[in-house]
C-alpha cells in the first residue's frame, strides 16, 4: 500500500497501513494497546496507559510554542467487524487486507477499520513528525467506541489535561462538527417453549442478503432496507395465509448497523409448499419497486431444508412478529432547530434465537434527551404488547453546540484561508465521544473533524484518498495557529 503515489499523505498512509496488521475488533483491542503504547515508549514520549484501556500520548511542544494553549487529539482504535458470507477471515488474528479502487481505498470482502483508524494514524503522524509546528499536544487513542462507548466512559478527571479537544472521527471532508446525538441500547428478551411439529409439514429457509446495511445513526435517513424488517414482514403476510411455524430466526448483527442479511427457518402444510415460493418471488419483486436506487444487489433465497422435529410455539411467534412487524424503524423526527438534521431515531438491529429465548437488539438516538427516552419507550411498549420483557441501558449523552468555541472559530478561519470557502458547521445524528468528554471534561472546547468515508461498519466502508490530504493540511495548519 504504501509503494503507491496516490496515498498521500504518505506518512499517514504508512501509519495506517501499521494498524491494518493489527487485529482491534471492538472488546478485543488488547493488541493494539500494547502497539500504541511501545509506539509512544519508542518515539521516547511520555505514555500512560488508564485501566480502561484507553492509551495517552504527550509530545511537548515545537520551539517557540511552549506558551499556547493544549491541544488534545482524539481518536477511537477499536474497529466494527463485519464481512461478507463467503469471506474467510478472522478479525482477531488476521491483518486487513486493503486495496485501490480509483480515489477509494477498500478492504477486500471486510469492513477497513478507517473508522477510526485513519484518525489513529493522523496522530501517530503527528507523534513521530519533526517537522510539524504545535503547541503542547495530547494524543488520547480510546478503545471500544463501537459497542458502548466504554473507553471514553471510563476516562477519569484529570488524565486529560489540555484545553481544545479535536476529535478525528467525523466522516465529510468538509464539515466541521460541533453537536452530536445521545443514544441508548433497548434488549428486548421473548421467552418461549418448543412443541412437536406437525406431521405432513414442508420445512424451508428463507433469507436475504447482499443489502446495503451502513451507520444506524449517520445513514438512518437514506431509505435503506433493514434485513430484520424486511423478512419479519414476509413471514407476517405468510403468517395470514397459512400455517406458518417457525423454529429459528438468526437475522442483523451489530447495534449500530443497518442489519445486511439475515435469515429465518420456517415450516408450513406441505400443500402450501409451491405458495411460499410464490409469495416470494411476488414479494421481492414488490420490493425491488421499493428500494429500486438504495438496495440494487438485494437477493431473497429459500431452499428446501430436512424436517424438523420441533418448532416454536405459536401462541408466543404470532405477538412476537406482529410486534416486530408494528416496531417502528428509522426516523422518528427532523430537528426544528437545523434542516435536515435527524432528531430522533430508532434501528432495529438483530432477532436471535438462543437458547430458551428470542432476543432482539435495537437502538435508539436523538440530539434532544427526552425525545431520545420517549423512542425508547415507544419501543418497549410495541415490544411488551408482544409479549417481551424489555430493558434499555443507561445510554450516552449528546454534545451540545458551544456557541462562543474558540477552537472552532480557529478551524474555521483555517480552512476558508487554505480553501478559499467555507466549511460547513454541522451536527451529527451518531453518538461521539465528545458527548462523554463534555460530562467529564466541561472545560474542554471540541470540534470533531475527518477526511471522506463511506459504507462504514459494513464491508462496503471505503476511504476517499483525496479527503485525507485536505484534512491533514487543514489539521496542521489548526494546530499552528491553536
Amino acid at each position: 500500500m504504501n509503494n503507491n503515489s496516490i496515498l498521500q499523505p504518505k506518512a499517514v498512509f504508512d501509519c495506517f497501513e501499521a494498524i491494518c496488521q493489527v487485529p482491534h475488533p471492538s472488546k478485543r483491542e488488547e493488541k493494539m494497546i500494547a502497539f500504541l503504547e511501545k509506539f509512544g515508549k519508542d518515539l521516547g514520549l511520555e505514555t500512560a496507559v488508564d485501566k480502561t484501556g484507553n492509551v495517552l500520548i504527550k509530545k511537548p511542544a515545537t520551539a517557540g510554542m511552549e506558551d499556547r494553549k493544549t491541544v488534545v487529539l482524539q481518536s477511537h482504535f477499536d474497529m466494527v467487524c463485519e464481512k461478507n458470507n463467503d469471506t474467510v477471515f478472522d478479525f482477531d488474528n488476521d491483518a486487513i487486507q486493503t486495496y485501490i479502487d480509483g480515489e477509494w481505498l477498500k478492504a477486500k470482502g471486510t469492513t477497513l477499520g478507517a473508522d477510526d483508524g485513519i484518525g489513529v494514524a493522523m496522530q501517530m503522524a503527528i507523534l513521530q513528525a519533526t517537522d510539524i509546528a504545535h503547541g503542547p499536544l495530547e494524543c488520547l487513542f480510546t478503545r471500544d467506541e463501537e459497542t458502548g462507548l466504554t473507553g471514553a466512559m471510563g476516562l477519569e478527571p484529570g488524565f486529560v489535561t489540555g484545553d481544545y479537544l479535536i476529535n478525528l472521527d467525523s466522516e465529510d471532508e468538509g464539515q466541521i462538527f460541533v453537536s452530536c446525538a445521545g443514544g441508548a441500547r433497548t434488549e428486548a428478551t421473548f421467552a418461549y417453549t418448543e412443541e412437536a411439529l406437525p406431521a405432513g409439514y414442508f420445512c424451508f429457509k428463507v433469507g436475504v442478503k447482499n443489502l446495503t446495511g451502513g451507520h444506524s445513526g449517520d445513514d438512518i435517513n437514506k431509505n435503506r432496507a433493514n434485513a430484520n424488517k424486511l423478512l419479519v414482514r414476509y413471514l407476517c403476510n405468510e403468517m395470514e395465509k397459512m400455517d406458518l411455524r417457525l423454529i429459528d430466526i438468526q437475522s442483523g448483527g451489530l447495534h449500530n448497523a443497518i442489519p445486511r442479511e439475515g435469515w429465518a427457518l420456517c415450516a408450513v402444510p406441505m400443500k402450501m409448499k409451491e405458495q411460499v415460493r410464490i409469495d416470494l418471488n411476488v414479494y421481492s419483486a414488490a420490493l425491488e419497486e421499493e428500494f429500486p436506487q438504495t438496495e440494487p444487489a438485494m437477493l431473497w433465497e429459500l431452499s428446501s431444508e430436512p424436517a424438523a422435529t420441533t418448532c416454536i410455539t405459536p401462541a408466543v411467534v404470532k405477538p412476537m412478529l406482529l410486534s416486530l412487524h408494528a416496531l417502528h424503524n428509522g426516523v422518528y423526527a427532523m430537528s426544528q432547530d437545523m434542516v435536515g438534521l435527524v432528531e430522533t431515531s430508532t434501528n432495529l438491529a438483530s432477532i436471535r434465537k438462543q437458547e430458551g429465548k428470542i432476543v432482539v437488539t435495537t437502538s435508539q438516538r436523538s440530539s434532544v434527551a427526552s425525545g431520545r427516552e420517549n423512542m425508547s419507550s415507544v419501543v418497549r411498549a410495541c415490544l411488551e404488547l408482544g409479549g417481551a420483557h424489555c430493558e434499555t441501558g443507561e445510554g450516552y449523552p449528546g454534545w451540545k453546540m458551544n456557541p462562543k468555541s474558540e477552537i472552532l472559530r480557529i478551524a474555521t478561519e483555517s480552512y476558508r484561508s487554505l480553501y478559499n470557502k467555507e466549511p460547513k458547521i454541522l451536527a451529527i445524528h451518531a453518538g461521539l465521544e465528545c458527548g462523554l468528554f463534555s460530562e467529564k471534561y466541561p472545560q474542554l472546547d471540541m470540534i470533531s473533524v475527518g477526511p471522506t468515508l463511506r459504507g462504514v461498519h459494513s464491508p462496503e466502508e471505503r476511504l476517499h484518498i483525496p479527503s485525507v490530504k485536505i484534512v491533514w493540511d487543514h489539521l496542521l495548519d489548526i494546530l499552528k495557529r491553536a
